[in-house]
């Protein structure tokens, strides 16, 4: 079950107590029918033919009860922008670090606070396990470990 925007305004706590969603910071604005708008977290140039790790401005708490996946916007697909790495597991906690590929021609810019991907919330049945891996409390962009 994919979690509505009444369903994720619901979760969102303001700390990481159990059980709680966090997104911080928060904002209306980027808050959608059924997925959340994430902002980047700094100026990044994107290269024709090259993937840039970009992080979110968001820091993100998902409780053992919800995965994540994430998807480009629509925008940004429209100019050859493909988001190439996009789960997100129960228990993660930290800032994301979002893997963009620019097929087009043209250097692209990100500004610090863009829309620039959708994260969109499941509902995890029996959720016994958390993540525990070498991305937990990301900040900024994490290169792979």
């Amino acid at each position: 079950m994919i979690l509505s925007a009444s369903e994720i305004r619901r979760r969102i706590g303001p700390d990481s107590r159990e059980g709680f969603l966090v997104i911080d910071p928060y904002s209306e604005e980027c808050q959608q029918p059924a997925s959340y708008d994430l902002r980047v977290g700094g100026d990044f140039i994107l290269p024709p033919a090259v993937c840039t790790l970009v992080n979110t401005l968001e820091r993100v708490e998902l409780p053992r009860d919800i995965a994540a996946t994430l998807r480009c916007r629509s925008t940004f697909g429209r100019m050859g922008v493909i988001l190439t790495a996009g789960f997100v597991d129960p228990g993660f906690r930290g800032q994301l670090t979002l893997c963009l590929v620019n097929m087009g021609r043209e250097h692209l810019t990100l500004r610090k606070n863009e829309r620039v991907a959708q994260i969109i919330f499941f509902q995890v049945t029996d959720g016994e396990k958390g993540y525990d891996g070498r991305y937990q409390d990301s900040m900024g962009v994490i290169q792979a470990r």
